[in-house]
């Protein structure tokens, strides 16, 4: 039988992986990890899920740094903030460069977006109009009056339909990036640009587990075609491409149609065409970057890791009825009954602001971020990193390690107040949005999930139902986590707060 290009070529890499096996390397070692075997390395050793608690078995082993290969390609995991920041903030230069994801990246599409997109020209563009919009206090303002216009919203879906709690959650997310990023508002019940995005974004969080497909442990079979035996994750991934492309299209054509015919509300998309004359190329740089905004792939604002933040406030909440009372005595004695808290209450409402800090560490929403990749040979703290070599920050474990935070699975707030002239604890949002070159909308996302919670506290009781299970504080796997599911009773606090959640002496 005569042999393929498919056999050729695995087989050029297997000679190619037992050359770079078998020749010895001087000077600094990588970091220590589990051993590898011949040729698939650590491949057994990999997690088929929740790798961040492996990961951070891994650190308890082997140190903050350890390392395995697979299939010859390195994969340092930090599991400290302090070489993170190191690393991946301060040595930008040469790690912000994305790792190679086939399923989601290239088979699925998703290297179009400013997540998952090369570093080079493209990237940095679409970094330059995004800063445009969000890099400075005055520019986020233009925002704040759609944030408080959505949350409102969000209290007024509760008091209607108290039960369904995560969906309101994830509509109101949506419906505030689909306003910032378009000026489009949502239809009440299933809007179809919301339902696409959360099809989207659920393949995306699939497609980029670094374990969820074989393809993207190993590469070379995304060149396999579709009807070769065991390629079925070609078939998905054609699939995933068109749902994207219509999430991407569609409130795209929507802003323009309107802007055509001078009814656009403000936007990202209208501040990056009105009155411009572009390209091709330069119109394809504002519609991906403003899909980047859409889908959260600037993984700062990303519009279900809001969701999974904001839900896990109210678990939180349900779980520690003292902090609420606690944050409910701040805003009445700041508010009191005359209106809702607005984010320019936030620095008369310390413990609020202290109860968001908490929620963004106490629920890791993205556990391992996005890969970096290196794009050249680099010692950090004595261990050989290798150019094309994988770099992954264990983002969960530096938000619950216990030199940083004590007791740190605790929903504790007050860590985040100084006392007695003793400086509070590291800042989560140091950690949880991510390291390098593609931290765009914190601000945005910060401000979103802190309105979120002084307005529903300002109104709303969070109470366990007593006919419910237990609550646990399990969470999903995942790019994306989740807190896992609960059951709770939300009742106004008062008719004077029916009054402010209809909208009447705000």
């Amino acid at each position: 039988m005569p042999l393929t290009s498919i056999d050729l070529a695995l087989a050029g890499l297997g000679l190619f992986l037992l050359f770079k096996l078998a020749t010895p390397r001087t000077g600094p070692a990588p970091p220590p990890g589990p051993k590898p075997l011949p040729i698939i390395g650590n491949l057994l050793d990999m997690p088929s899920g929740r790798e961040w608690t492996t990961f951070a078995k891994w650190g308890e082993i082997y140190g903050d740094i350890s390392s395995v290969k697979v299939f010859g390609r390195q994969m340092t995991i930090l599991n400290n903030v302090h070489d993170a920041i190191a690393l991946l903030d301060k040595k930008s230069a040469i790690t912000s460069d994305r790792v190679i994801v086939p399923m989601g990246g290239e088979l699925a599409g998703w290297n179009t977006t400013l997540g998952l997109i090369p570093y080079g020209d493209r990237f940095r563009n679409y970094r330059r109009l995004a800063h445009s919009l969000f890099g400075s206090r005055a520019s986020m303002a233009n925002f704040e009056p759609l944030e408080e216009q959505e949350t409102h919203r969000f209290l007024q879906r509760i008091l209607a339909e108290p039960t369904e709690l995560q969906e309101h959650i994830r509509k109101t997310a949506g419906a505030l990036i689909l306003r910032v990023t378009y000026g489009y508002e949502v239809q009440e019940g299933n809007d179809p640009f919301v339902a696409v995005a959360d099809v989207a974004t659920t393949q995306l969080s699939l497609g980029t587990s670094p374990t969820g497909f074989v393809v993207n442990m190993i590469p070379p079979l995304r060149h396999i075609p579709s009807w070769f035996p065991g390629a079925g994750f070609k078939r998905i991934a054609s699939s995933w491409r068109k749902t994207l492309n219509k999430m991407a299209d569609e409130p795209y054509g929507f802003a323009k149609e309107q802007m055509a015919a001078g009814t656009a509300d403000s936007s990202v998309v209208h501040s990056l065409l009105d009155g411009k004359k572009l390209s091709a190329e330069e119109e394809f740089d504002v519609k991906w970057m403003a899909a980047s905004l859409y889908t959260g792939m600037d993984l700062t604002y990303r519009c279900p890791a809001t969701v999974a933040t904001i839900y896990a406030f109210f678990k939180a909440m349900v779980l520690y009825p003292d902090i609420q009372e606690k944050v409910q005595r701040e805003i009445d004695s700041v508010v009191g009954n005359e209106r809702l808290p607005l984010l320019a209450d936030r620095e008369q409402l310390p413990y609020t602001a202290a109860v968001t800090l908490e929620t963004l560490r106490w629920h890791s929403v993205a556990p391992i971020g996005i890969p970096h990749r290196v794009t050249e040979d680099h010692v950090h703290d004595g261990h050989f990193l290798p150019k094309g070599g994988v770099v992954i920050a264990n983002i969960w474990q530096m938000a619950h390690d216990p030199r940083v935070y004590p007791n740190p699975m605790l929903f504790n707030p007050e860590r985040f107040l100084a006392k007695d002239g003793k400086k509070n604890e590291l800042d989560p949002r140091e950690i949880v949005f991510g390291f390098g070159r593609r931290k765009i909308g914190r601000a945005l996302a910060d401000a979103s999930v802190f309105i979120s919670i002084a307005m529903t506290l300002a109104v709303f009781d969070i109470k366990k139902d007593p006919r419910a299970p237990e609550i646990d504080t399990d969470h999903t796997a995942g790019m994306i986590s989740h807190p896992t599911t609960f059951e709770c009773l939300l009742e106004p606090r008062s008719e004077r707060a029916r009054e402010l959640i209809a909208g009447e002496g705000r």
